[in-house]
C-alpha cells in the first residue's frame, strides 16, 4: 500500500498536554487495523511550542529528530536534542518537548503498546 502525503490526515493540537502553541500532526497511518502501534506521524512544533509533560504507561514512544532542536525533558532530566538525535520514553517514564531553535522542530513519532 501507498499513501500520499496529501492523503494523510493533518491534525492541529493546541497546547497538546499541557504544552504551549500550536502542534501539527500529519498521520502517516490511522493505526485503527494495527495491533501494537497507537501512533505513527510527524510532529511539528514550530519555534517556542512545546509538548506538555505527559507518561507512558504500557506503551513506549519513540521520537526520531527529523529536523531543528530543542530540550527534551527526560523524567525530570532536562536535555537537548537536534536533527538525528532519538527520544525513547516508556515503561511509567514521563517526557516533555520544547522546539528551543529559530527553526520548526520536526519529529517522527511511533508509540508502540505492550
Amino acid at each position: 500500500m501507498v499513501v500520499k502525503r496529501n492523503e494523510m490526515k493533518t491534525e492541529i493540537k493546541e497546547k497538546m498536554r499541557g504544552g504551549e502553541g500550536t502542534v501539527t500532526l500529519v498521520h502517516f497511518t490511522d493505526c485503527k487495523d494495527e495491533k501494537n502501534i497507537r501512533l505513527l506521524a510527524e510532529i511539528t512544533l514550530p519555534p517556542g511550542a512545546s509538548i506538555g509533560n505527559h507518561q507512558h504507561d504500557a506503551e513506549t514512544e519513540y521520537f526520531l529528530v527529523v529536523s531543528g532542536s530543542g530540550i527534551v525533558d527526560d523524567s525530570g532530566v532536562e536535555k537537548p536534542v537536534s536533527a538525528g538525535d532519538s527520544i525513547i520514553t516508556g515503561g511509567g517514564a514521563s517526557h516533555s518537548v520544547k522546539n528551543t531553535g529559530n527553526v520548526p522542530l520536526v519529529l517522527h513519532a511511533a508509540i508502540v503498546t505492550y
